[in-house]
């Protein structure tokens, strides 16, 4: 069992390789745009280098965002993407709503899920070991340390650029996902979406599975050309 990001016996798991290699691809496009460049303003372009369903008795992410994962993901997540002149902070872009829809709503594996809040856990110990504070306790300089020394292991980058992914997704994906507000993400690389843009309701997730259907009309063909085969 893993207790630090410097645990020497992690190795990235199939899920995450997936998905850093298709944020490589998002970082080329947003980095063109200028991502990098406000990042960079601020000092955090050090960093990139290296739960349940919901329901209506859970509380609102008003109320979540003051305790603990969330204080820390906020935290962190504004660190990575901070106030600029240049561009739309993570707070703008609703990156913590997003990611909270994420855990919570959208069918994200549970392995991915529980590397995410063991990440806030072993963050703040960190934070503890260093500073005596939890994470968002600190200084912007602090912050920057402490992200800038898990980086240099591959659970800690792997952590980093997982939240990096989803500030890339919440910047680019359609509202109803709960981030970029009034497509001020789109606005901003001046990007051009096709209409029309699903509600709630008709995210991705919640459409009809249609490949299973496929796949039985697909089997079912084959069965029966088998079977006719035998006649023959």
């Amino acid at each position: 069992m893993l207790t630090s990001f410097f645990d020497k016996n992690y190795q990235t798991p199939d899920w995450l390789k997936e998905k850093l290699s298709t944020q490589k691809l998002l970082s080329k496009e947003v980095t063109r745009r200028g991502m990098l460049k406000s990042a960079a303003g601020a000092g955090a372009i050090t960093a990139f280098s290296s739960i349940a369903k919901s329901n209506n008795k859970q509380p609102t992410l008003d109320k979540l965002v003051h305790i603990d994962p969330w204080l820390t993901l906020d935290a962190t997540l504004n660190h990575l993407l901070p106030e600029s002149d240049t561009g739309p902070s993570a707070h703008q872009i609703k990156a913590l709503t997003y990611l909270h829809q994420v855990m919570t709503v959208q069918p994200t594996p549970k392995d991915e899920k529980e590397f995410i809040l063991k990440g806030v856990g072993w963050l703040n110990s960190y934070a503890k070991s260093k500073n005596n504070k939890h994470f968002h306790q600190l200084s912007f300089n602090d912050k920057e340390m402490l992200l800038q020394g898990i980086s240099h292991s591959t659970a800690g980058g792997n952590w980093i650029n997982t939240l990096l992914n989803y500030i890339f997704e919440a910047m680019l994906s359609p509202p109803s996902y709960g981030g970029n507000p009034d497509g001020i993400g789109w606005k901003w690389l001046e990007h051009k979406v096709a209409f029309p843009l699903p509600e709630k309701g008709q995210r991705f997730f919640e459409l009809p599975q249609r490949s299973i259907a496929i796949v039985d009309i697909t089997s079912s063909k084959k069965n029966h050309s088998l079977k006719g085969s035998k006649k023959l």
